[in-house]
């Protein structure tokens, strides 16, 4: 994990088993036409806000609120602010700090409890999985598998899921109160664990038991999202945008003239820069553009080496390429890397385009790179009118 003084930096796109992949409440809109299952169309809009987050110290972090039930109940619910929106991951999770409703836990065949470590780029997660109904705006993923970070009753971790890395189970930690990750996977792939009473062992959960990317489990505009934020120049102290569920299933979340990129199940496709192809992703959970290394980019580093400073801004120009087997897309764009110093020398700010730093070998378009765009990302098997997903565009 990267951090600077008293706010919070976190790539939240999640350390897949086979693949390397460094990322890691509002008001809603309805549509005017049938929704895909050609019943009346439901409120597919939840508001989404760049601002300093539930504790008040975090940078590029596009926050949202989800509702909780007790599956099966309409008065047994929670509604749940500060929950960070994650195109780089794929499922819900909630800290038990936050979670005040009580939920099923999930168990195995033996009745011992089921416990997950996700493993993301700026720390990990530990935690018991349970079950709960997820609504946002007017959609519902019922009895869906979640994850409940930092839960007392599951305090001891399994030494298999110890790592060098922060353990993110708290406010402090974490910077949000949860994740809510829609990538292009639908299960999360992470490594689970039964915890009897005399202590936890790794064991193979089913991809349904998993914790599930909420939007595939919707009975409607369930075959990906788009994040949609205004242009920000600089840096600016909030600004508000919206997470759409679907594509092409309403009025409201057509493709237009988006580019649509093949990915892997994962999100990832490829990124070409001064004649060297590199691997890449959008990751709406990563609060800055991080890419390749200064030997390569020439950008000076700020005192802080995890950013990047030139003495005046730069325009990075790439091509993006399709993953290799997909649909073959290819197209040229550009952003831009400001002095990190700079933009960040602001308290107030916390909606900051330019701000960008080093990850080598690859491309992790976070934040900075959706301001602006329309980004949408498909999910993996899920038909859309730009093809079967899984893919990204923009």
């Amino acid at each position: 994990m990267r951090a600077f003084p008293s706010r919070v930096f976190l790539p939240f796109g999640l350390v897949a088993a086979s693949i390397l992949m460094f990322g890691c409440g509002g008001a809603s809109n309805s549509a005017s036409e049938p929704s895909q299952n050609g019943g009346n169309p439901v409120s597919n809009v939840v508001t989404i806000t760049v601002n300093a987050g539930p504790d008040f110290n975090y940078v590029d972090g596009a926050f949202t609120s989800v509702t909780v039930c007790v599956p099966g109940s309409t008065t047994n619910c929670q509604t749940i602010d500060g929950i960070l929106v994650d195109t780089g991951s794929f499922g819900l999770r909630i800290l038990s700090s936050a979670l005040t409703v009580s939920l099923p836990q999930q168990t195995n065949s033996g009745g011992s409890p089921i416990v997950e470590c996700a493993d993301f780029a700026g720390g990990f997660t530990w935690g018991p999985v349970e079950t709960a109904d997820v609504k946002i705006a007017g959609e519902q993923a019922s009895s869906l598998p979640i994850q409940v970070i930092g839960s007392p009753n599951f305090s001891t971790m399994s030494d298999n899921c110890s790592s060098p890395s922060m353990l993110l189970d708290d406010l402090a930690s974490l910077g949000a109160n949860g994740l809510l990750g829609v990538g292009q996977s639908v299960p999360d792939l992470q490594e689970y664990f039964s915890c009897p009473s005399s202590g936890c062992s790794v064991t193979n959960e089913g991809l349904a038991q998993q914790v599930q990317n909420p939007v595939a489990s919707f009975a409607t505009d369930n075959n990906g999202v788009i994040v949609e934020l205004p242009a920000v120049s600089g840096a600016e102290p909030s600004v508000s945008g919206s997470l759409i569920f679907g594509i092409g299933t309403q009025s409201n979340n057509g493709l237009g003239g988006a580019t649509v990129f093949g990915t892997d199940p994962f999100g990832n496709f490829n990124t070409t820069y001064q004649s060297t192809e590199y691997e890449s992703f959008l990751d709406s959970g990563s609060n800055g553009i991080f890419f390749l290394d200064q030997n390569t980019t020439g950008l000076p580093l700020c005192a802080d080496p995890d950013f990047y400073c030139p003495t005046s801004t730069q325009s990075i120009s790439v091509v993006n390429n399709a993953e290799t087997g997909t649909n073959g897309a290819s197209g040229p764009t550009s952003f831009t890397v400001g002095n990190g110093d700079l933009l960040l020398s602001n308290p107030n700010d916390t909606a900051i385009n330019g701000l960008a730093g080093p990850q080598v070998g690859l491309f992790d378009f976070g934040l900075p790179f959706f301001f602006g765009r329309k980004v949408y990302t498909a999910i993996d098997g899920k038909g859309t009118p730009g093809g079967t997903g899984p893919y990204s565009a923009y």
